[in-house]
């Protein structure tokens, strides 16, 4: 759908690890300018002026305001390339991409980069807003008398501080609460979750043997390689767990068929078919189109089920049906909300009511689906899992040949991103 062709080149990214453990004290800067400068090292860009340079963090620290630019003047590119932050809650890596894309098909730019980070283990502690209240009334007190008087209502409570919390502030409710309303909805039981969860760990774990993963990773505080995978877990193990949010007998999410809180940055570059060739860098796939959609949580609809719209959206630009693809990338933020958009597509009523079509778009092969492991397995840094997906489904791509992928990724406020890559 683009004016010109935009390549996909090269991604990079650190290893994914649960958050509280090793990156503990790296900030979103760190883990940006890691994979960052390792993408600028391995397609010998040091002293190039790119287009620019889109990138964000949905956990962001006041720090990392210029987040961007910041990374951009910390590594060996020129300095006058220019940065620029953003934040789509889960899709911000694959927006990103989006937006660079957007602008090299245009003829704005000839090359850029995107990307995404994420740790929840630099969050910052947050003041309560009365507290800032009360020092300015303080500082604006004009005499002693003022200021004594300001001083007599103050409550030490006011230094409690707060904690940034991964919920809906409209509903107050979790990602994984709101999974839990989605998953009673549309019937999906506990075995269907584990089971998604047990093959997308398997999977993981095999294309970490063959090797996959490996140029696509880079060290970070002596991590090199994805730390949630499990290819030990088995189908038992998964069904001891305890639920984790509905903790009656009737919840079904649990840590083991849920991402856990993860850290992690990653990083993929973009460019026209002719600055590639000038560079003496190979396309590896190419970004075809994108679309983003929102659905009104708020009155009732599944959160997490946005993507449905977004996909049904894409495919009808592009005259495509959901078959026409020889692999998809979604996004596992929950097993429960893959098997729920799965299912949906293959409802006439919802893809009648909700999507306006005449028919259902189908069913899909799930052995065609996140071939190399999905978030369960790898892990949900929130805005470095669109990175993560488009340098994967490159790679897929290189290596098969030929094809087309399907990416799917659902985001908090109700909100989804959909991509095609081909080659």
């Amino acid at each position: 759908m683009f004016q010109r062709k935009v390549a996909i080149i090269a991604g990079s990214r650190t290893p994914f690890v649960k958050s509280m453990t090793n990156y503990q004290g790296a900030s979103n800067q760190d883990l940006l300018s890691t994979a960052f400068n390792d993408l600028v090292l391995k397609t010998k860009l040091e002293g190039k002026k790119l287009g620019d340079v889109i990138a964000g963090t949905v956990m962001n620290h006041p720090f990392d305001w210029n987040l961007s630019r910041e990374v951009v003047l910390g590594s060996d590119l020129s300095p006058e390339t220019p940065g620029l932050n953003i934040q789509r809650a889960c899709g911000t890596g694959l927006e990103a991409a989006n937006l660079v894309a957007l602008k090299i098909a245009s003829g704005q730019i000839d090359s850029g980069i995107a990307g995404g980070s994420d740790t929840n283990s630099d969050i910052p502690l947050i003041g309560q807003r009365k507290l800032t209240h009360f020092l300015i009334k303080l500082q604006n007190a004009k005499s002693v008398t003022d200021k004594l008087k300001v001083l007599a209502s103050f409550n030490p409570i006011l230094l409690k501080p707060q904690v940034p919390a991964v919920k809906e502030p409209r509903t107050g409710l979790s990602m994984g609460e709101h999974t839990e309303l989605m998953v009673k909805e549309w019937k999906i039981t506990r075995e269907e979750q584990d089971d998604l969860s047990y093959r997308s760990h398997q999977k993981a774990a095999a294309a970490y043997e063959a090797g996959f993963h490996n140029d696509l990773l880079v060290d970070f505080k002596g991590v090199q390689k994805d730390t949630i995978t499990r290819k030990e877990t088995s189908k038992e193990k998964l069904a001891k767990l305890r639920p984790a949010f509905d903790k009656s007998e009737k919840g079904t999410l649990t840590a083991g068929n849920s991402t856990p809180l993860t850290d992690g940055a990653s990083v993929v570059l973009l460019g026209s078919e002719d600055w590639a060739k000038k560079n003496d860098l190979e396309a590896l796939a190419y970004f075809v189109d994108c679309e983003v959609a929102a659905i009104d949580f708020v009155k009732g609809a599944g959160l997490l089920m946005a993507p449905t719209v977004a996909v049904s959206r894409l495919l009808e630009r592009n005259k495509l049906s959901l078959q026409d693809f020889d692999f998809y990338e979604i996004h596992e933020a929950f097993a429960g909300q893959v098997l729920c958009t799965l299912k949906a597509w293959e409802s006439e009523e919802y893809c009648k009511n909700v999507l306006g079509r005449s028919e259902a778009l189908g069913p899909i092969d799930q052995g065609k689906m996140n071939v190399k492991g999905g978030s369960l397995a790898l892990g949900h840094p929130f805005a470095a899992t669109g990175g993560r997906i488009i340098a994967t489904a490159a790679k897929i791509l290189k290596e098969h040949g030929k094809g087309r992928i399907l990416i799917s990724i659902c985001t908090a406020g109700g909100m989804g991103v959909a991509a095609i890559i081909e080659r």
